[in-house]
């Protein structure tokens, strides 16, 4: 278990941000690191190629650390539905096959798989929810019923309310099958155990600036080898070999840089946002992810169990991701009228779907839950 860890950033101490599946707060080495980054583009005659390369490979590194994969399988991305993109580009359903994805999905998700079923004929198949919560019962169930599963569109938990996926498993029911894994992990990796290895994708993608603690408009994709020769959405310089050499880029190349970096976005060296990233993931990987997964872990039973007593709806341990979760509202109740009672006290979460979804940080304070829950019990009254 870590300690507090609320003086890495700043953070007022009557704001209670319960709110990180929503946007993370910067660390202040990440900030240090943005305005230092601001000031070598205010001193542009300082920049050498050196600068566009090294800040793609060092991330690329890390994030290989952090989900359990090589390098070279990662590419540089703006956003989840790039990724999303570039999967479904490179995938070809046929007529009447399945792709799966989970009901209220994130809509990054969602669009790029309607688009390619209607281009193919592949159909799309939304699991609904579980009463139960248990989705990964209900996803493997769907592979023994209908066509075939071409692609199974997923995230490690539900982007609402936390309700966990169990990938490994799916991934083995893909493998057996046939279909192709393509996952959204931005509301879980850096937060929760999202291992790359053992899950064996063919896809992952995820933004930065959620539990990665990074920078807004910067991401990863994460490419099986067997993709990597496929096509990228763009053409850009730098994914071409030998775009290192900022004096031969006239002689141009048809063969690509290694591994997954044919997939980076133009620009993918975006050295002002890059050193926001890098800070995030280094800062994870210094408390450790078991650390730190663990530790979110127990704030969020404490949640749990209080909102439980309270007769709100929550779903049981055994369901839940470790880093965030969803309260049900008694039927009736306005809960935009609860998000202003909550800023009010300088408390903030969000309402997605049909859940008040809490997602605290290792800067949670006990304080922090103790308004929350003063101002929701005031509410319920």
């Amino acid at each position: 278990m870590l300690p507090n860890q609320r003086g890495l950033f700043d953070i007022p101490d009557d704001v209670a941000y319960l709110n990180c599946a929503f946007t993370s707060p910067l660390l202040n080495t990440a900030r240090a690191a943005a305005e230092k980054a601001l000031h070598v583009k205010a001193h542009p005659w300082g920049l050498t190629p050196k600068h566009f390369i090294e800040s793609m490979e060092t991330n690329r590194a890390l994030f290989a650390r952090l989900a359990s994969c090589a390098a070279d399988d990662v590419a540089i991305v703006p956003a989840t539905s790039y990724g999303v993109a570039t999967a479904a580009r490179n995938l070809t359903p046929q007529p009447g096959e399945r792709i799966l994805m989970l009901a209220e999905q994130f809509p990054s998700h969602v669009y790029s798989w309607r688009r390619l079923a209607a281009q193919t004929g592949a159909v799309i198949e939304t699991i609904p929810r579980q009463e139960d919560h248990d989705w990964t019962r209900a996803v493997l169930d769907a592979f023994d019923h209908g066509p075939r599963v071409a692609i199974a569109a997923l995230p490690p938990c539900h982007w609402t309310d936390g309700t966990r996926v169990d990938l490994v498993r799916v991934g083995e029911r893909c493998r057996e099958s046939g279909a192709a894994l393509v996952i959204d992990a931005t509301q879980a990796m850096g937060a929760s155990h999202v291992d790359v290895s053992a899950i064996q994708p063919d896809f992952l993608v995820t933004a930065s600036h959620k539990w990665m603690l990074g920078a807004y408009g910067y991401g990863f994709l994460y490419v099986a080898p067997q993709h990597q020769n496929g096509e990228p959405l763009e053409e850009n310089y730098l994914s071409r070999a030998g775009s290192e050499d900022f004096s031969r880029l006239v002689d141009y190349r048809d063969d690509y840089q290694p591994g997954a970096r044919r997939f980076d976005v133009g620009e993918a060296s975006m050295f002002q946002l890059a050193p926001v990233a890098e800070a995030g993931i280094t800062q994870i990987l210094a408390w450790s992810l078991p650390a730190l997964v663990d530790t979110l872990a127990a704030t969020t039973e404490k949640v749990a169990q209080r909102a439980a007593a309270l007769g709100l709806r929550v779903a049981p341990r055994a369901s839940r991701s470790p880093h965030m979760l969803g309260l049900g509202l008694p039927a009736g109740r306005d809960t935009s009228a609860l998000l202003s009672a909550l800023a009010a006290e300088q408390v903030f979460v969000s309402i997605r779907g049909s859940s008040v979804r809490v997602a605290p940080h290792l800067y949670t304070s006990e304080q922090d839950i103790e308004t929350f829950f003063t101002v929701l019990e005031r509410f319920l009254r």
